[in-house]
């Protein structure tokens, strides 16, 4: 859970990196929450509202900025550019995100930031 809120605290910053851990605790999240509300919407709102799925498209609303900042930060981690987001806009060409996704994110300092793991990195080099 700390990893979903860390991401909501860091809506807007797309200027640093992004562990895996953080960007898919937080996709994992974004899953189950969208799950619970859509289940309440088809069972208790969308008769209210005519068949308007309204509490899934708020939080789609509200979780929109932080999910594209985590994903930037999560390229940019790879050291790739947070312009490459772009490529899940074309059609099965976006699916290499999920590559860039699954990836280990680069050791060291790269042209976005130091290491998010520190000095854990450097602990698993050192046992294997």
């Amino acid at each position: 859970m700390d990893q979903y809120l860390g991401v909501l605290k860091k809506y807007a910053e797309f200027d640093e990196r992004a562990r895996r851990k953080e960007f898919w605790m937080f996709a994992l999240f974004n899953i189950l929450i969208t799950i619970v509300l859509n289940i309440i919407d088809s069972v208790v709102v969308m008769g209210i509202t005519g068949g308007i799925p309204v509490l899934g498209l708020l939080y789609g609303l509200a979780v929109l900025v932080p999910n594209i900042a985590v994903a930037v930060r999560r390229l940019h981690d790879t050291n790739r550019s947070g312009w490459f987001i772009l490529l899940g806009l074309i059609p099965c060409v976006g699916l290499i995100l999920i590559v860039f996704f699954i990836e280990d994110g680069t050791k060291g300092s790269n042209k976005f930031g130091s290491d998010p793991k520190g000095g854990e990195r450097v602990a698993d080099e050192l046992t294997s």
